[in-house]
C-alpha cells in the first residue's frame, strides 16, 4: 500500500498510491487535480460501504435483533474513529451530519442565532468557502449583529496585525483552516489562543485540512471544527461537527424528528413546569433521522487508510508538488500564481493547492484545453467570490493534489498550459 516510484522530474522518492484508488484503473489516463473539489474513493472506503449494505443493512440505535445490535455498533465505533483521527476528547463530541455545510448551519441556527443581537460581532476572513460566509452573513441580518472581515494580504497571509476581532463585542470567530484557493494554512492555533483571553469562541472550517495535514482539535483548542468525508478520501453525504460539550450542550437541533427526542408530550399533557418535548442527550439530539450507516463506515474507513498512510507523510508529498507546480508554472512568462510571491513563499504555509491564471485567456478555456487532454482542473471562483474580489480576479484556475497525485501530472498540467497560450494567444 505504501509504495514508492521514482520520476524523471525528481531524483526524490515520492508517494505511488495510484493502485490503491480504482478509479486510475478505469480511467488510466486521467491526471486528477481537483481534489480540493472532492477526493477519490481508496478500494478500501469502497468495499466497507458494499459490506455495510451486505452484511449490516439494519438500522441503527433502534432494533433490538442481532443485526441492528451490529449496526448501532459499528455506527458508534465509527465516531470513535473520528474522535480518535481529530483528537476530540470523546466521541460524543463528535456529531455525525450530511456535510460540513450542515455542520456550520447547525452552528449558526443552533447554537448563534440566540447568543446575537444588534451590538454584536461575527468575523470571518475574506478567504472563505461560501459555506462559512453565508450563514454568517443571513444569521447577522436576521439579528442585527454586525458581521466583519479579516483581510488577505497580496501573499495569501491573513492580515492580522489589526486586532478588531478581538474586542468585547466579538461572539464568534468562523475561519477556514486551509483555503480552498490559495492553499494558505492559517495559524489557527495562535488566533485562537488569542480569542480565548477575550472569551471568544473559534469555529473552524477544515474541510480541506482534515486528513490532509495533522488535526488535532486539542491542540488547536478550538471550539467548534467542522469537515466533509468526500474532500478526505471518504464517501459523499456524510459529515462532522466536533464541538467542546458547553458549547454542543448549548446548541439547539436544528432538525427535528426521530432518534433525537427522549419524550414528546402533546399540548394537553404540557404544564408550567414541562411544557415542550425533552431531547435526548449528546450526540443524539443533534443526529435527527435515520443515521446514515455506510458513510460512517466509509468516512471510518478512510481515515484508517490515511493513519496507514501517515497523514504527516501525506502532507509532505503534497506540499511538494504544489511547490513543484508552483515554481513551474511561475516560470511561464504569461501565468500569474494566484498569492504566490517568490520573496515571499517561505513566510506563509501552504498546503496542496495552487491557483493560476493566464493573461487575455479565461480560465475556463485553460480547463477545457486541460479537459481535451486528460487534465482535470477546477475553473471558476471556487464558491470564494469575497477572495476574488480581494484579488482583483473574476475567477483562477486550480489544481490541488492528493496521495494519488505525482509529477506526471504536473508534467500535464505545464503541457496543457503551454498548449492553451499557443491555442489562444496569436
Amino acid at each position: 500500500m505504501l509504495n514508492s516510484a521514482r520520476t524523471d522530474s525528481s531524483k526524490e522518492r515520492v508517494l505511488s498510491l495510484q493502485s490503491d484508488f480504482p478509479v486510475f484503473q478505469h480511467h488510466p489516463h486521467l491526471h486528477y487535480l481537483d481534489s480540493a473539489a472532492t477526493a477519490h474513493k481508496p478500494q478500501c472506503v469502497i468495499d466497507a460501504i458494499t459490506a455495510s449494505y451486505e452484511k449490516q443493512c439494519a438500522p441503527v440505535n433502534r432494533g433490538l435483533y442481532e443485526m441492528a445490535a451490529d449496526a448501532s455498533v459499528a455506527y458508534e465505533n465509527a465516531r470513535c474513529t473520528v474522535a480518535k483521527f481529530i483528537n476530540a476528547n470523546a466521541p460524543r463530541d463528535c456529531i455525525f451530519t450530511r456535510s460540513a455545510t450542515e455542520s456550520i448551519n447547525l452552528v449558526a441556527y443552533g447554537w448563534a442565532k440566540d447568543k446575537l443581537g444588534p451590538k454584536d460581532e461575527v468575523w470571518v476572513s475574506e478567504m472563505e468557502h461560501h459555506a462559512n460566509y453565508l450563514p454568517w452573513q443571513r444569521i447577522c441580518g436576521e439579528t442585527g449583529a454586525t458581521l466583519r472581515v479579516i483581510k488577505v494580504a497580496s501573499d495569501g497571509e491573513l492580515q492580522l496585525d489589526d486586532t478588531a476581532y478581538l474586542n468585547h463585542k466579538v461572539k464568534l470567530i468562523a475561519l477556514t483552516h486551509v483555503s480552498n484557493v490559495l492553499g494558505t494554512i492559517n495559524p489557527i492555533k495562535a488566533i485562537a489562543a488569542k480569542a480565548r483571553q477575550q472569551g471568544i469562541p473559534v469555529l473552524v472550517d477544515a474541510s480541506q485540512s482534515v486528513g490532509h495535514i495533522a488535526v488535532d482539535v486539542q491542540a488547536l483548542d478550538c471550539d467548534f471544527l467542522v469537515f466533509s468525508g468526500h474532500k478526505c478520501y471518504g464517501p459523499e453525504g456524510i459529515g462532522v461537527l466536533y464541538g467542546k460539550p458547553h458549547y454542543l450542550n448549548e446548541c439547539q437541533p436544528m432538525l427535528l424528528g426521530g432518534g433525537m427526542v427522549d419524550r414528546v408530550l402533546l399540548p394537553e399533557h404540557s404544564n408550567s413546569e414541562n411544557k415542550q418535548s425533552v431531547w435526548q442527550s449528546l450526540p443524539a439530539k443533534l443526529e435527527a433521522g435515520s443515521p446514515n450507516l455506510s458513510g460512517a463506515l466509509g468516512l471510518a474507513a478512510a481515515l484508517h487508510y490515511l493513519q496507514q498512510i501517515g497523514v504527516e507523510r501525506l502532507h509532505a508529498h503534497t506540499m511538494r508538488l504544489a511547490q513543484i507546480a508552483r515554481e513551474r508554472l511561475q516560470n511561464i512568462e504569461q501565468v500569474s500564481v494566484i498569492g504566490y510571491q517568490r520573496a515571499q513563499s517561505l513566510q506563509v504555509e501552504k498546503a496542496g493547492i495552487v491557483s493560476f491564471s493566464i493573461q487575455g485567456i479565461h480560465p475556463h478555456d485553460i480547463a477545457q484545453v486541460a479537459a481535451d487532454e486528460n487534465v482535470a482542473v477546477r475553473a471558476g471562483h471556487h464558491c470564494a467570490q469575497p477572495l476574488m474580489h480581494a484579488l482583483g480576479v473574476d475567477s483562477t484556475v486550480r489544481a490541488s493534489f492528493a496521495a494519488y497525485n505525482t509529477v506526471e501530472d504536473i508534467d500535464a498540467l505545464v503541457a496543457a498550459v503551454h498548449n492553451a497560450i499557443a491555442l489562444y494567444q496569436y
